[in-house]
């Protein structure tokens, strides 16, 4: 008897869909930079508000100056902004601008959705 009950709740449990296995981590949605404002700054200058003006841009995204998370503002799906400071463009050279959208928990069954980081865009340090 104890073993029918056992096959019983295993068929029932196998065709309820029951299963351990988690859902995996999606691909997060990726954000594009179509501008910088400005887009250059003399070295040795003063620190001074970025713009980064572009696509998809999530609730919680970060801006990366030459590779340095920034404290960030959200404005909008298409804008972000943030301070850059006078010693973030102390030297002449190009540095890359990235934005990164966070990842999304997907709770206790797995899921939700990985960190995604734009293509870089240079700004110039004259």
């Amino acid at each position: 008897m104890k073993l029918l009950a056992v096959l019983l709740l295993s068929v029932l449990a196998v065709g309820c869909g029951y299963s351990s296995s988690k859902t995996p981590i999606l691909p997060g949605t990726m954000p594009t930079i179509s501008g910088l404002v400005p887009n250059q700054a003399n070295s040795g200058g003063v620190a001074f508000t970025f713009e980064v003006d572009g696509a998809n841009f999530a609730t919680g995204a970060v801006i990366n100056f030459n590779h340095v998370a920034q404290t960030t503002t959200y404005v909008s799906a298409n804008k972000l902004t943030t301070m850059i400071a006078a010693t973030a463009i102390a030297n002449a050279g190009s540095v890359p601008v990235t934005v990164t959208n966070p990842a999304t928990g997907g709770g206790p069954y797995g899921g939700g959705t990985a960190a995604a980081t734009s293509t870089a865009m240079n700004f110039t340090i004259n």
